[in-house]
């Protein structure tokens, strides 16, 4: 077992390239989606500061609008296909029936089993914080053991308990992707789920804790352009972070209502919101998904005008790069 403890996922990062430039620490394996370098033995990640959520590498350019938007999307409970095609079209290919994705982790968390599991552990902790019976389950042995599906799950359990007034959670993972998955969705998505129920219990977010039982990296062109970066460390500060939740009781419904309100999206002049009581959808989702439809239209003006509008810095600054790198690739070919 490998450990690597972080402060937050750009420290995970740089210490995942660097396990892969080593050839002791991994191996060669050949998967479906093609070759693959796998670690010899299961890796934990922990991070510190797991609200430090946002991956700021240009190189890997992670699309930080696809994964706010997708945390939400799961928060939300959704299994729909279409809230996040907008997004990120390539969800298309996970999809099995082109309108619902299979092994949405939110749908399984609050709508498949039958009843509603974060609020379950949310009841149980507060009742009892010492419990150890706190687990979310996401793996259904019946229908994913063996299925064919482009979408099984590769986060399996989570495991949450309150130590010392904090909120610590522990993600399982049987197949994890370094690169797309772990320090990049993975990161955003889980510390997110931590941040509400931490909320809720009215506690401080503690360690998270990932368990990457086959942690790889594919041998493609996303490798190749950060693999020289082994040995490399940041150095810059971690923006303010502001903070997901400012009423827990509503959270859940304005997640569901915000998906809602952004399924229908087609340009800027038909994209209406209402006001939430959390502040973070009025002050940080809503400006990043005007500037992601401005993108779209190619209005950078108006992009730069919502940018500057998001009042969460490190979203701020990912949501600037990423649009900004997109920006100088359309006007160097069109002028």
């Amino acid at each position: 077992m490998r450990v690597i403890k972080v402060r937050n996922v750009n420290d995970a990062f740089y210490r995942g390239i660097e396990l892969f430039t080593i050839k002791s620490n991994f191996r060669k394996q050949m998967s479906r989606n093609g070759s693959t370098l796998e670690s010899n033995e299961p890796v934990v990640t922990v991070y510190l500061h797991p609200w430090e959520r946002v991956l700021f590498d240009k190189d890997r350019d992670a699309n930080p609008f696809f994964h706010l938007i997708e945390s939400i999307w799961m928060l939300a409970g959704n299994r729909e296909l279409h809230p996040l095609t907008y997004f990120n079209s390539g969800m298309s290919n996970f999809s099995d029936d082109g309108e619902n994705l299979n092994g949405a982790y939110g749908y399984r968390w609050i709508n498949k089993f039958g009843f509603d599991q974060i609020q379950m552990i949310i009841e149980l902790l507060e009742r009892d914080p010492e419990s150890r019976r706190a687990v979310l389950q996401m793996w259904d042995c019946v229908h994913d053991l063996d299925s064919p599906s482009k979408d099984v799950p590769c986060n399996t359990q989570i495991f949450f308990k309150v130590r010392s007034g904090k909120l610590q959670m522990t993600v399982c993972n049987r197949s994890n992707d370094m690169i797309w998955g772990a320090y990049g969705a993975n990161a955003v998505h889980m510390s997110i789920l931590q941040e509400y129920i931490a909320a809720a219990l009215d506690v401080r977010m503690g360690a998270y804790y990932q368990v990457s039982d086959s942690f790889h990296v594919y041998e493609n062109k996303g490798w190749d352009s950060i693999k020289h970066k082994a040995g490399l460390f940041p150095t810059h500060k971690y923006p303010e972070v502001y903070p997901l939740v400012s009423n827990p009781q509503t959270f859940p419904f304005e997640c569901e209502n915000f998906i809602k309100d952004i399924s229908g999206v087609l340009d800027t002049s038909t994209l209406k919101f209402p006001e939430y009581e959390n502040h973070f959808f009025n002050e940080v989702l809503k400006p990043m998904v005007k500037a992601f439809v401005a993108h779209k239209e190619r209005n950078y003006a108006d992009a730069d005008r919502y940018l500057s509008e998001i009042k969460a810095n490190d979203w701020k600054v990912a949501c600037t790069n990423w649009i900004e790198k997109r920006r100088t690739a359309y006007e160097k070919k069109h002028g």
